[in-house]
């Protein structure tokens, strides 16, 4: 019974015979081999236009480069309070931009919202040099709170960022289980909404080490071929990337596993209904499950072998808590089983 992160998964079968498959022979290193090539090519028919695409090993290298690609002296990144990149990520996105300050927003359900942002961009005047400029704006899909944003919430964002010529980046950690949960294609949930570059997440997915930059304006991609060299993410044997990459997206495995997932978490949902002991905090729109619990339930859960995560309940939810609960997370993935699930509710 193990809900404690995707993290905790291993990879796919074909996954791992992919780089079984790439480990034999000889190929050019750095990005050059015509597996590499076949993948990038891959990305672009995906989200149906030429995009650029640069492997990188984690998503916090993704994230931090995608940020330093916009950077501003005195730059000021917009992003959600519980962002991953602003309580996650060891201030990594500021350090590769060289000093870049996070300006998190508060905003319910792990979103932000168009006036919110509005209102924070706003306190930085472009005459007045002592408090800094606007640099980007970054949001998490699907949200740290497993939440989704629809198709109408990036694009009003998108609208908000367009006023004052900001980048719009989306953390895509989850990438696949909120485009499953929304029913939509990569491209309309990414450029044709406004998103201007995109960190494509594989590892919580069913990949061993697989992240990517996607950059939605191939003409911008120029600097990101230094930055990734320069922050140690340029793998020589960058291959075994493509690898995993290369069997992720064959016959739509990515898809099947978000589905596997999401509908795990859903099976999760559907048994708290019942229960007298715990209830969801908030609908899901991922495979991330916001449970607060009663604390003799959650001790109980824990010494018969279930694993999963007590988190911060923010100040509108904590008020609405006894003090004899906590919220906790669960996190589903490829590898969940029905049994996993039915297990952990028979002993809730």
């Amino acid at each position: 019974m193990f809900f404690a992160s995707d993290n905790w998964a291993g990879a796919h079968p074909d996954i791992a015979q992919s780089l079984v498959t790439a480990a034999g022979g000889f190929a050019p290193a750095y990005g050059a081999s015509d597996l590499d090539k076949r993948v990038e090519k891959a990305f672009s028919e995906i989200f149906e236009r030429d995009v650029a695409v640069f492997f990188v090993g984690t998503g916090t290298a993704a994230n931090s480069l995608a940020l330093a690609s916009f950077n501003r002296p005195g730059g000021q990144v917009f992003c959600h309070r519980e962002a991953h990149v602003n309580v996650d990520e060891c201030n990594a996105p500021e350090f590769f931009a060289s000093g870049a300050k996070l300006v998190p927003i508060d905003g319910p359900a792990g979103k932000l919202s168009p006036d919110a942002l509005a209102a924070a961009i706003g306190r930085f005047p472009p005459d007045f040099v002592h408090g800094g400029q606007p640099m980007a704006v970054t949001i998490t899909q699907a949200t740290e709170a497993g939440t989704a944003y629809t198709l109408d919430e990036i694009a009003a964002l998108s609208d908000v960022t367009k006023v004052v010529n900001l980048p719009l980046h989306m953390d895509g950690a989850r990438f696949a289980n909120a485009l499953v949960h929304l029913d939509a294609t990569p491209a309309e949930m990414t450029w044709k909404r406004g998103v201007d570059i995109l960190s494509f997440g594989g590892t919580k997915n069913g990949c061993w080490c697989a992240e990517a930059l996607v950059l939605f304006d191939p003409g911008k991609a120029q600097q990101m071929h230094f930055l990734r060299k320069r922050s140690a993410q340029l793998f020589s044997k960058s291959r075994f990337i493509a690898a995993q990459f290369d069997a992720y997206f064959k016959d739509g495995l990515w898809l099947t596993l978000a589905r596997h997932s999401n509908a795990m978490a859903a099976r999760l949902a559907a048994g708290f209904e019942t229960s007298d002991t715990a209830r969801l905090a908030w609908p899901t729109g991922s495979n991330e499950l916001f449970v607060v619990i009663r604390n003799d339930a959650m001790k109980a859960l824990k010494e018969k072998g279930a694993v999963f995560y007590d988190w911060p309940a923010g100040p509108e939810l904590k008020a609405t808590m006894r003090a004899d609960e906590t919220l906790i997370r669960l996190v589903t993935s490829f590898a969940t089983k029905e049994a996993d699930v039915d297990d952990f509710l028979s002993a809730l």
